[in-house]
């Protein structure tokens, strides 16, 4: 089987792509620790070998996936974001991980409204959901922020978690959404710019 070119994506302070085998020792750091705890972990080593191996298949057999998240500055990896649908999930899930230290920046919702962008411009997804643990409060405030709405009614993984329907591809398009969103990154990227308050992604 051919491996799959993952397609890069630039934004204002970020460079979305394809994980590769130098990314990992900060992929197992942060799902050995208690950033995981939301996402199942933390992992042992060889759980998280194997999640990482997960990541880097799923491009393969979906055609979509997590993007490794860089710092255009320095290169440095921030996280993970992307496209998530592994066997048994109800619907085609938009998900995000930052790493320990780097949370409170922005750098998931640059990323997250960048995938997002791609999925549905360029693999014409018609909608995606977040599935979120309800004691996942950064992550459902990113949720909100992004568009998304608790559907109460849709499927669930396990029972356990709470699904946050994303705006359809044409609600995004009528601009309030998106202009929004990148209003807030603006922010982010201005230098002179503190945010106050909780940190969240």
């Amino acid at each position: 089987m051919s491996m799959i070119q993952i397609p890069v994506i630039e934004t204002r302070r970020l460079i979305l792509r394809g994980p590769e085998p130098e990314d990992y020792p900060d992929f197992k750091a942060t799902f050995s620790s208690y950033r995981s705890r939301f996402m199942g972990g933390p992992l042992n080593k060889y759980e998280a070998w194997m999640l990482y191996a997960a990541e880097i298949g799923h491009w393969n057999i979906r055609n979509y996936g997590m993007w490794m998240i860089h710092h255009r500055d320095d290169d440095r990896t921030l996280g993970m974001a992307g496209g998530w649908s592994p066997a048994g999930w109800p619907e085609r899930e938009l998900a995000w991980i930052i790493w320990p230290g780097e949370a409170g920046r922005g750098y998931a919702l640059e990323a997250t409204h960048a995938a997002r962008r791609y999925l549905y411009g360029t693999l014409d997804w018609d909608g995606a959901v977040s599935y979120i643990d309800p004691k996942n409060l950064d992550s459902i405030r990113l949720a909100e922020r992004l568009g998304a709405v608790k559907d109460k009614d849709a499927a669930t993984i396990d029972g356990n978690d709470a699904v946050y329907r994303h705006p359809s591809p044409e609600r995004l398009a009528s601009g309030q959404i998106a202009d929004g969103i990148e209003l807030e990154i603006g922010h982010y990227c201005d230098p002179l710019f503190t945010h106050k308050g909780m940190p969240v992604d």
